[in-house]
């Protein structure tokens, strides 16, 4: 179920693989939400397990639906959960203990945030346009409008810079707003490396980084849609402050 699950300072962080669901082939098993579609009850089954073993109720794994952008949606105490209607959104900041944030990816980056000190965490969804328009700067600011000071940043798995190929030019262009993010593949031909550009913009902001990355790509334990397309499902990340 969870091929990444750590405490770290009061904080619990977690990435989903595609073990221990309810997802039947080709979804199989945990899909955690897919634009294709396999029908509803598998999907919030999937839910149900990650909230119980999240030890929050089910509506407590909050989420948003997610576009490529740099919006972020801040979860206060006492609004009302599920959020409806859904957020449209990439990432999420929260103080409160008794929610799970959650992305979804399947190459995309997720991006999970905390400062135990202070009492706030944020997950945020990090693709090549997310980097681009700057999605995890603008979770750290969120964080830091509600107290964070000192924050840790623990990267999941995704596309990695060897196996995400890309046009030349469109390299050329998120290279030149985030120079780091430059890469090549395995074969030579022009790529893009989400995690090295977030790396840099996380260390403009003072961020501690911890990588836990591993290529979505090249492992049949995770969801991708450059490998599997349409029936890819979809991994999670979580955080959750604990009380």
């Amino acid at each position: 179920m969870f091929g990444y699950d750590e405490v770290l300072d009061g904080v619990r962080f977690a990435f989903t693989d595609r073990f221990g669901g309810a997802s039947q082939s080709p979804y199989g098993e945990l899909n955690l939400g897919s634009p294709a579609g396999e029908g509803e009850a598998p999907i919030a089954e999937n839910y149900r397990r990650i909230a119980a073993e999240f030890g929050v109720v089910p509506d407590g794994v909050v989420r948003v639906s997610q576009v490529h952008g740099r919006d972020v949606v801040v979860i206060r105490p006492g609004d009302e959960l599920p959020l409806r209607p859904m957020p449209h959104a990439d990432a999420l900041v929260t103080t409160r203990t008794d929610v799970a944030l959650c992305v979804r990816a399947a190459d995309c980056l997720p991006v999970l945030l905390a400062d135990r000190v202070n009492g706030v965490v944020g997950a945020a969804h990090c693709g090549r346009r997310g980097m681009h328009a700057g999605v995890v700067p603008a979770a750290v600011e969120a964080m830091r409008e509600l107290g964070a000071g000192r924050i840790t940043a623990v990267l999941g798995p995704y596309a990695c810079g060897k196996c995400y190929e890309v046009p030349a030019e469109m390299r050329a262009e998120v290279a030149e707003r985030v120079p780091a993010s430059y890469a090549e593949t395995s074969w030579g031909t022009p790529s893009i490396d989400v995690a090295a550009g977030v790396v840099a913009q996380l260390a403009e902001l003072d961020c501690e980084v911890v990588d836990v990355t591993s290529c979505t790509i090249e492992s049949a334990n995770l969801y991708s849609y450059r490998r599997e397309g349409a029936v890819s499902g979809r991994m999670a990340g979580l955080v959750r402050l604990l009380p």
